[in-house]
């Protein structure tokens, strides 16, 4: 008689586990990785970089993505200074690219633990459910596409959030890495262009504006996309009300 349900703990322990991993290394890099992972420690280290990279391009390009794939997927600090490095050692062509596919590829992987985890159950129960619940995903269902861009587009979204989110309501891996992909080109190039300078910050003895993306004349325009994001979800708003 127990058997069955002993299969099923152990059948959903298994399939938590990803995450579950992902949790733990995310808290110790918190607390051990924020010396690693600096501007300081970039500054520092700026010439053994540039000289590995002038070797062997080829390897330190791969291994840079390595890298940031890691520490997006574990969700580990330090994401803004892999963007930088990028930026650094490859200017900010080819360097947003490199940036942009890491990125994504590790925020596909957090995603797929989440989803195979618990946000397919839980998309499943969110389904089945009544009431206000099953209006929220109704609603994310039929605006997928817009609620996905306008997440990556807004700076003020958490980036570990937007990978979360979606995996929680049953958004195909497609369709997420896609909107990934497109809405996270904007800020990624703005931090990487960031890097490329950061030779001159460097001479300068200073410190990079990473507040730059709120300046207006960039603020505005990445606004204005994901005003565009949301147009969608206000016509089809509209159009219900007229009926």
């Amino acid at each position: 008689m127990t058997e069955i349900p002993d299969r099923v703990q152990k059948r959903a322990f298994m399939r938590a586990l990803p995450m579950i991993a992902i949790l733990i290394v995310a808290a110790i890099g918190f607390f051990t990785l924020k010396d690693y992972i600096s501007f300081e420690a970039l500054r520092e280290n700026r010439e053994a970089l540039i000289a590995f990279r002038d070797s062997n391009y080829v390897g330190t390009a791969l291994g840079f993505m390595a890298i940031y794939i890691i520490i997006v997927a574990f969700s580990l600090p330090g994401a803004t200074i892999a963007t930088l490095t990028g930026g650094f050692l490859f200017a900010t062509f080819p360097g947003a690219l490199f940036n942009v596919i890491a990125a994504t590829t590790g925020a596909s992987l957090i995603f797929l633990a989440a989803k195979w985890g618990l946000g397919e159950r839980l998309a499943a129960k969110m389904e089945a459910s009544d009431g206000a619940i099953k209006r929220i995903k109704d609603g994310i269902d039929e605006n997928q596409w817009s609620v996905l861009f306008a997440m990556r587009l807004v700076p003020a979204v958490p980036f570990f959030v937007a990978n979360i989110i979606p995996a929680l309501v049953g958004v195909a891996l497609s369709r997420f890495v896609i909107t990934t992909f497109l809405g996270i080109i904007p800020g990624g190039i703005v931090y990487t262009s960031v890097g490329a300078g950061l030779g001159e910050v460097f001479e300068r003895g200073e410190t990079p504006d990473l507040g730059i993306i709120f300046e207006p004349q960039i603020l505005l325009p990445i606004l204005g996309l994901s005003a565009l994001a949301l147009l969608p979800i206000v016509i089809k708003a509209f159009r219900k009300k007229g009926n």
